[in-house]
């Protein structure tokens, strides 16, 4: 049976190529998302990526995932520093989460250096634009 990685993008992710490329790159979502799909094949992981603003919308996919999913990498954007709710679901669900943010989170503004998210992850990685996602599935991959 296949290892199962969902990938979760969060707000403002389906912007990627037009918001502040400066700062999150030229790739679009459907690139990183191509890329999360080629990636897995190659390292023989299943790869399924989804994208919502809605922070509800996430908690549920994140919940869904149990027995569906073997992990998750998760770029939850702005609600990292905001969401209890995202935070609450994966401590629930309890399978591996990779954290991944495209921008260093700890070298902007002051309210984007706590993620309540990391307090539950497996592991983050930010800073590293979308090579993240690929080091996120690497990592997932060697710890099945």
């Amino acid at each position: 049976m296949a290892y199962r990685v969902l990938v979760l993008n969060g707000p403002n992710l389906n912007m990627l190529g037009i918001r502040e490329p400066q700062t999150y790159g030229a790739q679009t979502l459907a690139d990183i998302e191509a890329m999360c799909v080629a990636e897995g094949r190659e390292l023989g992981l299943e790869v399924e990526c989804r994208q919502s603003n809605i922070e509800g919308e996430l908690v549920t996919w994140i919940q869904q995932a149990l027995g569906q999913f073997d992990a998750l990498v998760l770029n939850p954007g702005a609600y990292s520093h905001t969401s209890i709710a995202i935070h609450d679901a994966i401590r629930a669900v309890g399978i591996k989460v990779i954290e991944v943010h495209l921008s260093n989170i700890h070298a902007r503004e002051a309210f984007r250096h706590h993620s309540y998210v990391s307090a539950v992850a497996t592991g983050v990685i930010c800073g590293l634009g979308a090579t993240g996602y690929k080091l996120a599935l690497r990592a997932l991959a060697e710890k099945r």
